[in-house]
């Protein structure tokens, strides 16, 4: 161990080996170290033009930061390990290439801003990658749902049989779904600011300019309160609850997916592209593609879970408590996107039966709130009407037949207002053309879904550009100028 971040006062000979192994966060963070590069090359570039490094010096860290940055890119880069964590590693790493002059490094800055601005940096590349790779998703959806406007079949409340849709109407349910939840990460990437300048807990001396380092990475402000900065984490709690809404979202498609696909539904099939075969059943065609995408669900509640527990009651300013969020906030980004692309790839797979679903139909009586609204149409309070209505249904269940078998006559006698005209409320295409209310299954609300949906999945690009991926960062970052022209 190099000792970087020890002193005569706190112990010259460095922490017991196994005390140093336990408590390191090297092997967690080191997946953190582009966004070390980073943040480093603009903390030298501010100290260069506030003139607190020279320019001599400032242009040789700044260039041996960068063969850093591209070595880790590449995947070569090889760092001490019996540092406590990446930083020290880094500035270890540093002092081998730059000589006495790495030990300007860290002048105006405490590992506690330094990791508060990694982590920032790390949230910020994965979720404008998510969010980038949700928009497309939410665009195919947004054509699926288009497509499938004259599928019919039952939508579901309690997991019976409620009301007739359409299957666009359906998949646009799931495109809204994770639109709301990309709006989530998206509002979290928007609350995100730029904490590097808080020192260990109340800023620093030294006539640093934040704003330069925020503008650089723009669009950050500077955070506002040094000691809430440094033992601040509400950007990873937003994050991984914003990943938690995108994969439940996520699964509850997979979830329709899985449901509809048995014998006891049968309202879709799986492409055998998709479909994972049995080890013992030789007829089977299972959908485990998205039982595990619902599977994984439980893995980003979890993070959600482990955050919320790890930040409750800490004291102000930094704990060593927070090292453990490197888990959680690491894990999220991947376990989204990966869930992502898979659901991308799996639902072109999906093919809606309509045959069964218009059996379905016709062999429930999915269509009973449609005869009541024919009557309320007719002036008939609805009260009154859905009396009239269980009336019927009670008698065709009796029968042994569907409601649109039950002869017109015996309706009548039921109510006088159940009549042939009524009655054709029963077609289960009428009865979805005719709901038209904004966000109804009716062929033009469904139009209006579809296209909120495709401007929704347009939008993601350009919130993603907004924010800029850590490479776009890392070319801003090295090309500004370490002197004012």
């Amino acid at each position: 161990m190099s000792g970087i971040a020890r002193t005569s006062a706190t112990g010259a000979d460095g922490m017991l080996p196994e005390l140093l192994a336990w408590s390191s966060s090297f092997h967690d963070d080191r997946a953190l170290v582009r966004e070390d590069l980073i943040g480093s090359a603009a903390h030298v570039t501010m100290l260069a033009r506030t003139g607190i490094v020279s320019t001599a010096d400032a242009r040789l860290l700044r260039d041996s930061l960068r063969s850093l940055y591209q070595e880790a890119c590449a995947g070569t880069l090889a760092l001490p390990s019996d540092e406590e964590d990446v930083h020290m590693a880094v500035e270890a790493e540093l002092g081998k290439r730059a000589g006495a002059v790495a030990g300007r490094l860290h002048t105006a800055r405490s590992r506690n801003d330094q990791v508060a601005l990694d982590l920032r940096l790390h949230v910020r590349d994965q979720g404008v990658a998510l969010v980038g790779e949700l928009g497309p998703l939410i665009g195919a959806l947004a054509e699926r749902a288009s497509r499938e406007k004259d599928v019919l079949l039952p939508a579901y409340t309690h997991r019976q049989r409620a009301q007739p849709v359409s299957a666009g109407f359906l998949v646009a349910a799931w495109g809204i779904g994770l639109v709301r939840a990309t709006q989530t990460v998206i509002f979290g990437l928007d609350q995100i600011e730029m904490p590097l300048g808080s020192g260990a807990c109340s800023g620093t001396s030294l006539p640093i300019d934040r704003a330069l380092v925020a503008r650089l990475f723009a669009p950050w402000e500077p955070t506002r309160n040094a000691l809430q900065t440094v033992g601040d984490r509400d950007f990873a709690l937003d994050w991984t609850w914003g990943v938690a809404r995108v994969v439940l979202a996520l699964g509850r498609l997979a979830t329709d997916v899985v449901d509809f696909s048995t014998s006891e539904f049968g309202l879709v099939r799986l492409d055998g592209a998709i479909s994972a075969g049995s080890s013992m059943m030789p007829q089977k065609k299972n959908p485990d593609i998205f039982e595990l995408v619902r599977g994984k669900s439980a893995r980003a509640v979890g993070n959600v879970v482990a955050m919320l527990a790890l930040m409750k009651g800490l004291a102000s300013g930094y704990n060593r408590d927070q090292q453990e969020d490197r888990l959680p906030l690491l894990e999220a980004g991947p376990l989204a996107r990966g869930c992502t692309r898979v659901v991308s790839l799996a639902v072109e797979h999906v093919e809606f039966d309509a045959e069964r679903g218009r059996r379905a139909l016709d062999e429930g009586f999915t269509q009973a709130t449609d005869l009541a609204e024919a009557l309320v149409r007719r002036g008939v309070p609805f009260r009154e009407a859905y009396k009239a209505v269980g009336a019927l249904v009670a008698l065709a269940v009796g029968e042994g037949v569907s409601l649109r078998s039950v002869d017109a006559s015996r309706a009548h006698a039921i109510h006088p207002g159940l009549d042939a005209e009524s009655l054709r409320a029963l077609d289960p295409a009428a009865a979805v053309a005719a709901k038209e209310s904004i966000g109804g299954t009716g062929p033009r609300s469904v139009d209006a879904q579809v296209a909120w949906l495709r401007d929704r999945g347009r939008d993601c690009a350009a919130k993603a550009a907004g924010h800029g991926s850590l490479a776009l960062l890392a070319e801003r970052v090295f090309a500004e100028p370490l002197e004012l022209s």
